[in-house]
């Protein structure tokens, strides 16, 4: 696996094992953008995986028990703020979220296989739910990554899906911004050139 990146190392790294646990995840953040949007530098891994309720701590101590977390106090930080903090073999960071029933479910059951390297295929995020992820988080780098998935995809992309969601999101957290941030360049990028 030299020829890849420690990013993709460490996603292969994590693949390899939570399909042996028959954990299900998908991969979000830099790698989902490079195989979705405008490829930039990312430094970590970001994914979420499906922990059974109750069952938290037991699947924590399996991560840790392969991935040397990043923290004092990892296992309390994880089953406090549901992210687990570890590193892979090569020192990758990586930063795993504990996924709740509900768009957690849907983003991991809709997750594609994509190919990272040496043909190991890995879970990652539908390019809906990569937008939805990035318009909730709003960050510049967020908006502009949007923009690169939606310039990449075009119309192939499920609106109706990413609306939907994103209005539910914005009721939650009381801000129409976050679809906003979907829909203004959606007009601008493809409806304003049909």
């Amino acid at each position: 696996m030299t020829s890849m990146t420690p990013q993709f190392n460490a996603a292969w790294e994590l693949h390899q094992f939570l399909t042996k646990e028959k954990i299900p995840y998908a991969i979000i953040g830099g790698i989902a953008l490079q195989y979705w949007g405008e490829p930039r530098f990312t430094r970590d891994v970001g994914i979420t995986i499906m922990a059974t309720l109750g069952q938290e701590e037991t699947i924590l101590q399996k991560i840790f028990s392969v991935f040397p977390p990043r923290i004092p106090n990892a296992l309390d930080f994880a089953i406090k703020h549901r992210v687990c903090l570890v590193r892979s073999r090569e020192g990758s960071e990586i930063d795993i979220s504990l996924g709740i029933p509900g768009y957690e479910e849907k983003v991991v059951e809709r997750a594609v296989k994509c190919d990272i390297g040496q043909n190991h295929m890995v879970n990652v995020c539908s390019a809906e739910d990569l937008v939805i992820h990035k318009a909730i988080a709003g960050r510049p780098q967020d908006l502009a990554d949007i923009e690169g998935i939606i310039l990449r995809q075009g119309k192939k992309l499920d609106v109706e899906y990413i609306q939907d969601w994103l209005r539910k999101f914005s009721a939650l957290l009381e801000t129409e911004d976050i679809i906003e941030r979907f829909r203004n360049p959606w007009k601008r990028l493809v409806e304003e050139n049909l």
